[in-house]
């Protein structure tokens, strides 16, 4: 289904009745990497898995940013009148739910990333370089995104006030001491690195995830 906020479509699919969690998919893809986890999730939650703007089939728009995003994010949960709800965010997703926590410290009651970064410099220098390579060749907007945000500083961390879980692979394309640093930042947040797991196999198609989950949510 569609709703308008922020003067653009976004799409969104709901599953289950529970406690609220929205998932929030990474760069260049769409709700639907989360098909396995949603199965799991469904039947303890209420499920809201959408698709981020310019992705998927929400609304392609000439304008495209993190901070754009989570203000969508924000007038999305104000829209729905979904109360308190928790928001897992991986990659580009965690970054928006780094957004809307500090810009609405008391909008959201948990929240939960792995592999965000504050920064592009946050990226390993491989990633970084494929990155700049793929908007070079395609001109790709989501690609510029990538290299040119985001831009949070630790001073936007400590405006984060509800419990925050802070997660990335052992071989993810973030680097370790930049994860460590997002997490020593926020005053009430934990920090887990998963052994033999890179950037998405935990969470693309996938459903290694739903333990920490529900581990961090209970």
């Amino acid at each position: 289904m569609n709703i308008e906020v922020n003067d653009i479509d976004i799409y969104y699919e709901v599953y289950g009745e529970g406690k609220p969690i929205i998932l929030l998919h990474g760069n260049s893809e769409t709700h639907e990497i989360f098909d396995r986890l949603i199965e799991r999730l469904k039947n303890n939650y209420k499920v809201y898995a959408i698709d981020s703007r310019c992705h998927g089939k929400s609304e392609k728009t000439e304008e495209i940013s993190y901070d754009l995003m989570a203000v969508d994010m924000i007038e999305f949960i104000k829209k729905l009148k979904i109360d308190k709800p928790i928001v897992y965010g991986f990659s580009d997703g965690g970054i928006i739910g780094l957004l809307v926590a500090i810009k609405q410290p008391k909008l959201l009651s948990k929240l939960i990333i792995s592999g965000a970064n504050l920064n592009p410099n946050g990226m390993s220098k491989s990633m970084l370089i494929i990155s700049k390579i793929g908007y070079f060749i395609t001109r790709n907007k989501l690609f510029k995104m990538m290299i040119k945000e985001p831009n949070i500083s630790r001073k936007d961390l400590e405006k984060i006030e509800i419990p925050t879980y802070v997660l990335a692979g052992e071989k993810d394309v973030i680097m370790e001491e930049h994860t460590r640093l997002i997490a020593e930042n926020i005053k009430n947040s934990k920090l887990e690195i998963i052994p033999k797991e890179n950037h998405s196999s935990y969470v693309v198609h996938s459903e290694k995830i739903y333990d920490i989950i529900k581990k961090y949510t209970i």
